[in-house]
């Protein structure tokens, strides 16, 4: 499943690749906006998503629109298992996914045409991750991160 979700600055863009991933065939689940609302807040939909994602880690995917990706970035990596990445072009979006296994794309309104971000979204979900040794290395920090986040360091 491809769960989507976008603020008011976001809300043009998601609507309109929403329909553009519809047509290819995706199982897409909008989590909102679901009407343009000029004082909504970003980690409301971001949260929303991040914790769907977060049922199925490995299989869902999550797409965040926001104006400059950065909000959205920061609540959904709150969520533990939730790997998100700003993709403001194609070689980031395969990146994200080859070497980190992000399991849910930003993308910045304000920063892309549809066009572009049609291209990114369409990178990010065809790309694998690579499985490389070095990757997996790292992706188990992370995760040991997650796990002693509440272990602040003492100054």
């Amino acid at each position: 499943m491809l769960y989507i979700g976008a603020d008011h600055r976001g809300f043009e863009l998601k609507e309109k690749l929403k329909e553009w991933l519809k047509d290819r065939g995706l199982l897409v689940e909008d989590l909102g906006a679901h009407t343009l609302e000029p004082e909504d807040d970003y980690p409301d939909f971001a949260l929303a998503v991040a914790r769907k994602v977060f049922e199925n880690p490995d299989s869902d995917r999550g797409i965040l629109f926001c104006g400059s990706g950065h909000g959205m970035d920061i609540v959904a990596n709150k969520i533990k298992g939730i790997r998100a990445a700003l993709g403001f072009n194609v070689a980031v979006a395969k990146q994200s996914r080859e070497h980190e296994d992000a399991n849910i794309l930003v993308l910045a309104a304000d920063w892309v045409t549809p066009d572009e971000a049609g291209e990114v979204v369409k990178t990010f979900l065809e790309t694998k991750f690579s499985g490389e040794e070095r990757n997996r290395r790292r992706i188990k920090k992370v995760e040991m991160i997650e796990s002693h986040a509440s272990n602040h360091p003492r100054h």
